[in-house]
């Protein structure tokens, strides 16, 4: 058998060594210090403007000092995006509140304005209050309708909490994701765009609100010469080792991003009159996604076969695929929430793949790939 393609796997750029190896000589392997500092830096360089950042565990870690900071308690409801990972949502529990899912649109696959719109309305008139925050996710890298969101969020006066885990190097209408909202958060998982093999950030309007944030991250310590503590804190902060290797992996991120582009563009050229195979792209101009992940959506009427048929050929033959996420409004622990929807996540998960997209895929892992897609090799129905 052929060796095993993966979905997406991390890759070393061959700069890591450095900031790691100086955290090693200097002592510096507890969390904070100087890889830390930069990592944020670096960050922040990136994405450019007023922004400040913070470096975390995790980017659900990101995402639940975000919702403190913009007041959700318990009883509180919070609008989030049906169609994403359940770190979207988890944090949410975690703060007592309940989450409300909104459905997306088949432009972007990501939050629809009009249903949110729907929500919001709606849920006023049942608990007699707006909810608290909204949680739009940029999904596999591609750019939400952020400015019909943040439209529509204004004129209730609601904040956006960007989850932007997927999306780093993505842009909407020239403006880096992760730089919309009153918060956002990043990811830097193993499979994500550039790694610190695990880890995250919240992206923060001021740097009191990213203060604030690295407090909350450090178990909420006092100021006081011995332990002492007024409020409820956290283990969030990211290791001076990992910021090490996240500081590695920015001097790569443009090339990591360019190459995910481009196995995207060679699997839409490769497979362009592939019957019943379509895939995610940008909508228009606006749109710059990352594509962190290749995701098509397969027509069984006219491709002769099902997700579930690709999926399984792709395993028999050594291939990592994943369907696309199943929305969070089916999940048993979350299936009692409300939920404002029109069906397009339910299609999405059920006729949706996400294809091998790392960095370092060869033509030949992209023609394996290919060639399993391919009706004559899956087999009619």
């Amino acid at each position: 058998m052929e060796p095993k393609i993966y979905l997406s796997i991390a890759h070393m750029g061959g700069g890591e060594m450095q900031f790691i190896q100086e955290a090693f000589d200097t002592n510096w392997v507890v969390p904070l210090g100087p890889n830390v500092d930069g990592f944020e830096g670096d960050l922040q360089g990136y994405l450019g403007g007023d922004k400040h950042i913070v470096a975390l565990s995790s980017g659900t870690a990101a995402i639940h000092l975000g919702l403190i900071q913009l007041g959700v308690r318990p009883g509180d409801e919070v609008i989030c995006q049906s169609f994403t990972f359940s770190a979207s949502a988890n944090p949410i529990m975690y703060l007592g509140a309940t989450p409300v899912f909104v459905d997306s649109e088949l432009d972007t696959w990501n939050m629809c304005p009009v249903l949110l719109e729907e929500a919001i309305r709606d849920r006023i008139a049942v608990t007699g209050k707006k909810p608290r925050a909204i949680i739009p996710v940029h999904l596999y890298g591609m750019p939400a309708k952020m400015e019909q969101i943040l439209e529509v969020a204004g004129r209730y006066g609601i904040p956006v909490l960007e989850d932007a885990a997927e999306a780093l190097g993505s842009r909407y209408k020239g403006q880096f994701c992760g730089t919309f909202g009153e918060f956002a958060c990043l990811s830097f998982n193993g499979n994500k765009i550039i790694t610190t093999s695990g880890g995250g950030a919240l992206v923060c309007r001021s740097a009191d609100e990213a203060g604030v944030t690295k407090f909350l991250a450090t178990q909420a310590r006092d100021n006081a010469p011995h332990y002492q503590h007024s409020s409820v804190g956290y283990n969030y902060r990211l290791s001076n080792i990992c910021a090490g290797i996240g500081r590695g992996q920015m001097l790569v991120l443009n090339q990591h991003i360019a190459a995910r582009r481009e196995n995207n563009q060679k699997y839409m050229q490769m497979l362009k009159n592939a019957p019943g195979i379509s895939f995610q792209d940008n909508p228009s101009t606006d749109f710059e996604s990352n594509k962190w992940l290749t995701c098509i959506i397969i027509d069984p009427q006219k491709a002769g076969y099902t997700r579930e048929d690709l999926r399984k050929k792709m395993e028999e033959h050594n291939i990592e695929t994943r369907p696309l996420w199943k929305p969070m409004h089916l999940q048993p622990i979350f299936h009692e929430y409300p939920f404002y929807g029109n069906g397009t996540s339910e299609a999405l998960f059920n006729y949706g793949l996400c294809l091998p997209s790392h960095p370092t895929l060869t033509q030949h892992d992209l023609q394996r790939v290919v060639e399993l897609t391919l009706p004559s090799i899956v087999g009619h129905r």
